[in-house]
């Protein structure tokens, strides 16, 4: 499909405003998730279960084929909320994939400074704005070739490739599609997995005798 949302620099903080450091993140309250993001400090509240839910479901649909290789080719490693330090940026994406050759062995730091392959973001209302407007600019910047937006509400899924430095949208599904999603599309992917199941519909009362 045709695409889109260039990466976008912003390569100073306007006059008089703070540039935070990994010391803000720091120092932030342990009940949030706090990144810097173009020079700016972001605090956002821990997933709602939902959220929470599609994370960990995802998280273990990829792993066992992809970083385990069962029932698939292996060859990657797959986390769940690393913190990014990316040059001046400290990111925190609900997932992220490195290819094993990029990441042989995990680094000694809390962090990590080598770029993904692949993140996923699950949308909250909470954190939308920050994930699309702020964070997916800066994941382009920073080189990562495949980002995906995962929305629990909506029952979403919605992938982009990087593409001479612009984010080219690739696939949209929703609801209990089945589809092969770059990079991982080795596997069929069942989105309907990754949402909270509907629950059964109430029976009807028995007639009175």
């Amino acid at each position: 499909m045709a695409s889109v949302i260039p990466p976008r620099y912003n390569p100073g903080m306007s006059a008089g405003r703070k540039q935070a450091t990994y010391a803000d993140v720091l120092a932030a309250p342990e009940h949030v998730v706090a990144e810097v993001v173009d020079g700016e400090l972001f605090l956002s509240p821990r997933p709602a279960p939902r959220h929470a839910l599609a994370s960990s479901r995802l998280g273990s649909l990829l792993d066992a084929p992809f970083g385990l290789g069962r029932g698939g080719p292996g060859g990657w490693l797959i986390l769940d909320e690393p913190e990014l330090h990316l040059i001046d940026d400290i990111m925190v994406p609900d997932l992220a994939g490195w290819r094993i050759e990029r990441m042989p062995r995990l680094p000694s730091e809390a962090y990590f400074s080598v770029a993904p392959d692949w993140i996923c973001e699950v949308l909250s209302p909470s954190t939308k704005r920050l994930d699309r407007m702020k964070k997916f600019p800066r994941y382009g910047k920073h080189g990562v070739a495949h980002a995906w937006f995962v929305d629990p509400d909506e029952r979403s899924l919605e992938t982009y490739s990087l593409f001479r430095e612009r984010w080219q949208l690739g696939d949209l599904a929703g609801d209990d599609e089945r589809l092969r999603v770059a990079p991982f599309d080795a596997i069929e992917l069942e989105l309907g997995l990754l949402w909270e199941p509907t629950p059964p519909a109430a029976a009807d009362p028995a007639p009175s005798p």
